[in-house]
């Protein structure tokens, strides 16, 4: 089994999916990339067992065939190269790898391609098409609220929602919650909802170009994701999502409205200054002024900073954490923000002031930090 291409065109490819590669992989076999041949077309692939994921290109072959070659090694060598065409020169006895260039060869010892674990095909599955620009902005703005909690796995993923009016994505870590919702991208066939891990989302985040559609085919404990020459095929996280809707004040008669950079910018400062442990920063609000202070009492620490700020509401002293609040501003375009709370000891909204695209509604919740008196 022989065959020819493009040096930078085959790293290319490589490298869109060489982020399946895992360090710890229980299966020596799945350290290589899979190629098989079959009439011109190379389909490669790399899997982790959770997370597979596939791109097709032509080459110049004659042959079918398939051989595991060492993931590592190949894309050394591929990064080392200039553009030229690369002859692959396979020996199907002993899987020995032999490629030939312009002014040298290299010789690694690959596996048997039959070795490598088959993919599952998905049984029952409904399928939705969404643009790539929705779907990668989707994960930009949700992927930075995820949980790291081991005990709580379904928190550690992004909850995607499809209803006959809208889809939804949800991400939460219990302190923090972030609901990304479209209107123009709806589910023909009824709703429903599954919950995807970090790792094929932002596998997702770093190969979607935004101009592209993206085919979703899932059943109840798989994805498939098929866009431009890349299929990703993930196990989803099993279990129930928590009511995220419960846990969003409707009642926030407190109106906030304040320059997003502004706050950014003062928030970052005073933070500095705020307790290592609790990042806690305090905003007392009243009238059209708005002060963001910190201190830390154990190396007497402390800052403030004024903002002046449209404020619709009684006079409120309230503290986040400084990461939270920071994470969430630099997740939202708008160039003001809206902020809607009830009292102290109830979650804070946070949302942009107005939208750019009508289409869009992104809403952000933070749980208070307790006052230190």
């Amino acid at each position: 089994m022989n065959f020819i291409v493009s040096s930078t065109n085959l790293l290319r490819h490589l490298q869109s999916i060489s982020g399946v590669l895992s360090t710890s992989n229980t299966l020596p076999i799945l350290d290589n990339f899979l190629f098989d041949i079959v009439e011109g077309q190379l389909t490669i692939s790399a899997s982790d067992l959770e997370t597979t994921m596939r791109t097709t290109m032509t080459v110049e072959a004659s042959e079918t065939g398939k051989i595991a070659i060492p993931a590592k090694m190949l894309l050394d060598v591929l990064k080392n190269l200039p553009d030229q065409p690369c002859t692959f020169l396979i020996d199907n006895t002993n899987f020995g790898v032999e490629i030939a260039y312009d002014n040298g060869k290299s010789k690694m010892v690959g596996f048997n391609g039959d070795d490598f674990p088959k993919t599952p095909s998905i049984e029952n599955s409904s399928s939705i098409k969404i643009s790539g620009e929705i779907v990668s902005r989707a994960i930009n703005k949700t992927l930075f609220a995820t949980g790291n909690d081991d005990l709580r796995p379904v928190m550690s993923g992004v909850y995607c929602q499809f209803s006959p009016s809208d889809i939804t994505f949800v991400a939460t870590d219990a302190h923090k919650l972030v609901r990304y919702r479209r209107t123009d991208s709806q589910s023909t066939g009824g709703g429903s909802a599954f919950i995807l891990p970090k790792k094929p989302l932002n596998l997702l985040k770093s190969n979607l170009r935004g101009d592209e559609e993206v085919l979703v085919e899932y059943s109840d404990s798989n994805a498939i994701f098929t866009f431009n020459d890349i299929v990703l095929m993930c196990r989803l996280i099993d279990g129930k999502y928590p009511n995220y809707e419960a846990v969003i004040p409707k009642e926030n008669p407190n109106v906030l409205v304040v320059d997003r950079l502004q706050f950014l910018g003062a928030i970052k400062r005073v933070s500095i200054f705020a307790n290592k442990t609790t990042h806690q920063v305090k905003l007392r609000i009243a009238g059209s002024e708005l002060n963001i202070s910190a201190e830390d009492l154990d190396f007497s620490n402390e800052a403030n900073e004024r903002l002046t700020c449209h404020y619709d509401g009684t006079d409120l002293e309230i503290a986040f954490n400084s990461r939270f609040l920071m994470e969430m501003l630099n997740n939202i375009d708008a160039p003001e923000v809206k902020m809607a709370m009830s009292e102290p000891s109830r979650a804070g909204l946070l949302m942009p002031n107005s939208a750019d695209n009508e289409n869009e509604d992104i809403l952000m919740l933070v749980m208070p930090v307790m006052l230190n008196r």
